[in-house]
């Protein structure tokens, strides 16, 4: 979640039911040794608690060095390992870390050691259930207060990516005894209780599906134009980097800018938070009549105004039948039963 999970935006999954929250990813060596990426990338306030601060790493004193500028602000400190993007494989942390086990060991020993706050790691799976379970032992015991266990692999990554596999997660809890917090296939309330049952897990935790609606732990259905607005009035509040609220807004309001696309460029040019409020109003008013919401109206088949591709709307069609495909097929079980079934990279 680099640039997504700012203060602003953990405000608002606070707001409707998350109740433990990361930071985005911060790089450790810039996190030492430049102030103004730390002032910009690491906010906080009172109430901002639980809170743990992510970080990757590789090399333990920095990963130490970097942690020890925030623990008095947070609550643990987590090192990264599941992080699949090119950006990692390049600068050799994340889920590439995987191939440098020792190094792993000598990141969360030094850390587990020197700190004041406990540490956390979040990892990716193997292909092989055995190899994952003993990637998890080894992270006990060099020092790990709690293991979230993202169950797809490293190369596993993007929308169309396979489900997560939550046997390989079950096995994981059932090996060690700190505790875990599963990851994937968590796109709603429902989805986070199921995982927790079936895997044993302590927690959830959800990175695309609240990007795309900041409530999913709420179990309210809210509109996105909603949740939207909310969100520009509290990044305006906590002087959010413009280039972290664009990057929200695309994703809230994805489907209208679908059926708009002459609005994609306007978002691209917002200069200020008043620039993001005059987009929001001008979707609200081409998307929503008579209390019916732009994506009821999708579903119903209607004919809309403003439309610049038609095929714009089958994409979208097609992407909403998939979503509620994937939904009821969550609702069945995970991987290894009889179907099928989302903190941050």
């Amino acid at each position: 979640m680099v640039d997504a999970s700012e203060l602003a935006f953990r405000d608002l999954c606070r707001k409707y039911g998350a109740q433990l929250a990361y930071t985005p990813m911060l790089h450790s060596a810039s996190f030492v040794r430049d102030a103004k990426y730390r002032a910009e990338h690491f906010t906080t306030h009172a109430l901002d608690r639980p809170l743990v601060a992510q970080f990757c790493a590789n090399e333990p004193a920095t990963f130490v060095n970097a942690a020890k500028l925030v623990q008095n602000r947070v609550d643990a400190v987590d090192l990264n390992l599941g992080c699949p993007q090119g950006i990692a494989r390049r600068g050799c942390y994340g889920a590439f870390l995987m191939d440098h086990l020792q190094l792993v060991r000598a990141l969360v020993s030094a850390a587990a050691a020197e700190l004041a706050v406990p540490v956390w790691v979040k990892i990716r799976v193997f292909d092989d259930v055995k190899a994952t379970v003993e990637y998890a032992r080894m992270l006990e015991e060099a020092g790990a207060s709690l293991i979230a266990v993202h169950g797809r692999t490293r190369e596993q990554k993007g929308r169309q990516c396979p489900p997560a596999d939550w046997d390989k997660i079950r096995a994981v809890v059932k090996a060690v005894n700190v505790p875990v917090i599963a990851n994937g296939n968590v796109r709603t309330k429902a989805d986070a209780n199921r995982a927790m049952q079936y895997t044993g897990a302590e927690g959830v935790m959800s990175a695309y599906a609240l990007l795309d609606y900041p409530a999913v732990f709420g179990g309210v259905k809210l509109s996105r134009m909603q949740l939207a607005y909310e969100y520009i009035n509290l990044a305006e509040r906590r002087n959010t980097p413009l280039r972290m609220v664009r990057l929200h807004l695309f994703k809230l309001f994805r489907s209208r800018l679908d059926a708009n696309m002459d609005l994609n460029e306007a978002v691209a040019k917002c200069r200020c938070f008043e620039d993001f409020r005059q987009v929001a109003d001008t979707l609200s008013k081409r998307c929503d009549f008579e209390g019916v919401s732009f994506e009821q109206r999708i579903e119903r088949g209607e004919k809309l105004d403003n439309v610049v591709s038609a095929k714009r709307i089958e994409r979208l069609k097609r992407k909403q039948l998939l979503e509620s495909n994937q939904a009821v097929d969550a609702q069945s079980g995970p991987l290894g039963t009889s179907v099928a079934v989302n903190t941050p990279t």
